[in-house]
């Protein structure tokens, strides 16, 4: 078992839509199991991201259902090539995964 932490700064006055849209995104499977965090105490508009993968080949699966997923999304709406909304709302952003004893 392993829990994957993503970790973002968001831009200042965009963490609260940032982390709904994580929020949004984590619940939109009911058999996923996540967490949205908002740091309390340390940088400004960091959001933490935390769920729990069976393997990393479960999490590679995982990521490449997203990208599909997004894939065929942005091509039923025709859209111009344009990012995902999130990426527009984050200045940084890093991934952590965890092997839990």
């Amino acid at each position: 078992m392993y829990l994957v932490r993503e970790v973002f700064i968001a831009k200042p006055g965009h963490a609260g839509e940032f982390a709904e849209l994580m929020k949004k995104e984590m619940t939109s499977d009911p058999k996923f199991k996540g967490y949205v965090l908002l740091d309390m105490v340390t940088n400004y508009n960091k959001i933490v991201c935390e769920y729990e993968i069976e393997s990393l080949a479960a999490w590679e699966s995982m990521m490449m259902k997203y990208r599909k997923e997004a894939k065929d999304k942005q091509s039923e709406e025709k859209k111009d090539n344009k990012p995902p909304k999130y990426t527009e709302l984050y200045l940084t952003g890093k991934r952590e995964i965890y092997k839990i004893l």
